[in-house]
């Protein structure tokens, strides 16, 4: 931008919203910051985390950081006090989409975090790796789905675009079900450790890291819990089918169906998505969209159900300015996936190795 610094404002300076902060800085940025707390504000500052104090009206981009129940407040509060786009990083999303509706406004949700709490646990390297989900709606604009991307992308994390309400039921089986099992596991050592006291000296490898999670800061729970209830209790309900049918087969002593079991798991587990790209090993999808609200949201949608990994993406506008075309960098092993997907919903991609 022909040498002046891009300029960001993050709302909420805690953890999370001091990482954004200090990421954000780390690669040019300068950063206004706005939180409640007057000490977290001057905190943030001496630790590197914002140039200034207050909100940047002229921002490209401010990031709320508040906590689920206090999010919708804060959104409004940050689009009416800047000119620029809008994002948040709380962990449920359909409740504050319904809450509000503005075109610079795109919901997001980084599956990053640490044990550590507060501005002093920020870290600007945080997001180097982790998915960071967008949830646009039917009326997001394609050019606020790409900037918020490309700013995002630029810290380190993997985008994906989900609706609102599909993200809070996948969210609740891979990070709030988690956290709760977490939780109870541990508080069911804890509550044995009284009477048998070697119990929680031997805790060791695979309880330690299963439980590692209920270390996490706990006063954020009960709001996520109130707000994404619904798919939690479906999410539970699922993990305690699960466990009584694992208690029936240890009951019974099946070790053929408790083989199956655990070979499943294993296989799952070794299946889960890494980070990759070498560029010999990269596909360019070029795909001719609308220039409408959902258009890019629905190509991002269909990549996270099947499961292809975009690594970058910009949107490319035609002269005539009534047409677009999204270009896609993904995994080339995807490509036929990727394509016969599309096509299925209408679209016309071209897939071509990077060169």
């Amino acid at each position: 931008m022909n040498g002046v610094a891009r300029r960001a404002n993050v709302s909420g300076l805690g953890l999370i919203g001091g990482s954004i902060g200090k990421a954000l800085r780390a690669r040019g940025w300068t950063v206004a910051g706005y939180d409640p707390d007057p000490t977290h504000v001057a905190r943030a500052r001496q630790v590197g985390a914002i140039d200034s104090a207050g909100l940047d009206e002229a921002a490209e981009i401010t990031f709320v950081a508040a906590p689920v129940l206090a999010l919708p407040d804060a959104v409004r509060h940050a689009l009416a006090n800047t000119t620029g786009l809008v994002t948040d990083v709380g962990s449920v999303k359909a409740s504050l989409a319904a809450a509000v509706d503005d075109a610079r406004y795109l919901g997001g949700h980084p599956m990053a975090g640490s044990e550590l709490e507060g501005i002093e646990g920020a870290d600007a390297e945080m997001f180097t790796g982790a998915v960071w989900v967008l949830t646009p709606t039917a009326r997001t604009p394609d050019d606020t789905l790409g900037q918020v991307a490309s700013v995002v992308q630029s810290l380190g994390a993997d985008v994906i675009a989900l609706p609102p309400d599909r993200h809070d039921a996948l969210v609740a089986v891979v990070s709030h079900v988690p956290h709760l099992t977490a939780a109870t596991l541990m508080a069911l050592a804890d509550s044995r450790a009284d009477e048998h006291a070697a119990l929680l000296r031997l805790a060791a490898g695979g309880f330690r890291d299963m439980t590692r999670i209920a270390s996490g800061h706990p006063a954020i729970w009960p709001d996520i819990c109130a707000t994404n209830r619904d798919a939690i209790v479906v999410g539970l309900d699922g993990l305690i089918a699960g466990l009584a049918s694992v208690r029936d087969i240890v009951a019974r002593s099946d070790r053929e169906a408790l083989l199956t079991l655990l070979t499943r798991a294993r296989s799952a587990r070794a299946n889960l998505p890494t980070r990759g790209g070498r560029p010999a090993d990269l596909a360019e999808v070029r795909i001719p969209i609308p220039d409408r609200p959902g258009a890019a949201a629905e190509v991002f949608t269909l990549a996270a159900e099947l499961g292809v990994n975009v690594f970058d993406f910009e949107v490319a506008h035609s002269a005539e300015g009534d047409k677009g075309v999204l270009i896609a960098l993904i995994a080339l092993s995807d490509g036929d996936l990727f394509r016969g997907g599309l096509l299925a919903r209408g679209f016309r991609p071209s897939v071509q190795r990077l060169e």
